[in-house]
């Protein structure tokens, strides 16, 4: 699916070491602002214990992960909005992701320069949502110049356009994001055609220290950033992106030692991968059989169709039917056979919403 979370942040706060271990690759990660200039992108696979599960049961030739797409973005400044540093390329940038994940900076190095000087997590939250915020404004007083002359004309889909987009307009003007706004399905809908920087949901990434990841209590910087995504409503988690850098370039038995030394239940980037799938109201459905083991991503509320066009435009075009049985079901009864005895694999039509860990066999006919 062509659906991606861009990392975002200050320069020098660690967005792309949090890249590189993401995608395990070897991207500049230097101590001067702007060593990311164009973006990088990285197809990463999504950690699933299913499908391991699911390989297990059915020993099949391939087995293939669901991936997502990262993107680095080039660090912003205060006054991108007006065109400093790299402020017109990051906030292109910015609008072509479907999601954001913001690395904030929550531990103290001498060695590593802050643009500000002194680290405060909140202040440069607020600077990045402050310069987003006056770009979607310039925005919105574009399109409202536009939607007025076309609702006076008598277009009533216009007149409900400049409504809405009046209420944006003093939203913004209160410093507060368009992803705050108290907006219903239709009004969602509606907002979603002028691809507002603030209208992207936020997953805040706390880069701390390996001292502080290795315990269990945060830090005085990292406590305040979790305090402000709660009262924002946005997600949050801390992880180390040095130590992840680190752990990402170990093969898999040598993660689970390294983790177990060090008493880490799992990679930090493990859940901020199955965060951004969250974030991005994304699920998993999968196809098994002797050939291979597969995971698919759908949109959360996906129908069957829908769900068949992942593997093909043909699937969903001639469907039929699809025969579903539940990952549970599987793994407490141990193969396919045993489940259709009990009659728990049902046949769903065109109407029937995939729910996450769906094994499923499409029926088609083109």
């Amino acid at each position: 699916m062509a659906l991606t979370c861009g990392i975002v942040g200050l320069p020098n706060v660690g967005k792309s070491t949090v890249f590189n271990a993401l995608t395990a690759s070897d991207i500049p990660a230097e101590n001067y602002p702007f060593c990311t200039i164009d973006p990088n992108v990285g197809i990463v696979p999504v950690p699933d214990e299913k499908l391991k599960a699911l390989a297990n049961i059915y020993q099949p030739e391939k087995t293939t992960p669901a991936i997502m797409e990262f993107v680095d973005i080039a660090g912003l400044v205060r006054g991108a909005s007006k065109g400093e540093g790299l402020g017109n390329q990051f906030l292109g940038h910015i609008r072509e992701v479907t999601a954001l994940v913001h690395v904030v900076r929550c531990f103290e190095d001498d060695n590593v320069t802050h643009v500000d000087g002194t680290i405060d997590p909140i202040r440069d939250v607020e600077t990045i949502e402050s310069e987003l915020i006056i770009k979607d404004l310039d925005s919105v007083e574009k399109q409202l110049h536009r939607v007025i002359k076309l609702a006076r004309s008598g277009d009533k889909d216009a007149k409900a356009d400049e409504a809405l987009l009046t209420r944006i307009r003093a939203h913004l003007d209160d410093i507060k994001p368009a992803r705050s706004m108290e907006l219903d399905k239709t009004e969602r809908e509606r907002i979603s055609k002028y691809f507002l920087l603030t209208g992207k949901p936020i997953l805040y990434v706390a880069n701390v220290d390996e001292d502080e990841i290795l315990s269990e209590t945060r830090g005085e910087l990292t406590q305040r950033l979790f305090d402000y995504a709660q009262s924002a409503g946005a997600g949050v988690l801390r992880l180390c992106g040095k130590l992840e850098q680190e752990i990402a370039l170990l093969d898999e038995e040598e993660k689970l030692e390294f983790c177990s030394e060090y008493g880490i239940p799992e990679p930090g980037l493990n859940k901020l991968i199955h965060r951004a799938y969250d974030l991005l109201q994304l699920q998993s459905f999968y196809t098994a059989g002797p050939k291979e083991v597969r995971a698919w991503t759908i949109r959360k509320g996906s129908t069957a169709p829908k769900a068949a066009a992942e593997i093909h435009t043909d699937f969903e075009k001639g469907f039929i039917k699809a025969a579903i049985f539940k990952f549970d079901d599987l793994m407490i009864h141990g193969s396919e056979k045993v489940l259709k005895e009990k009659g728990l694999i049902s046949l769903q039509g065109k109407e029937y919403i995939v729910q996450e860990g769906d094994c499923i066999y499409f029926h088609f006919n083109v």
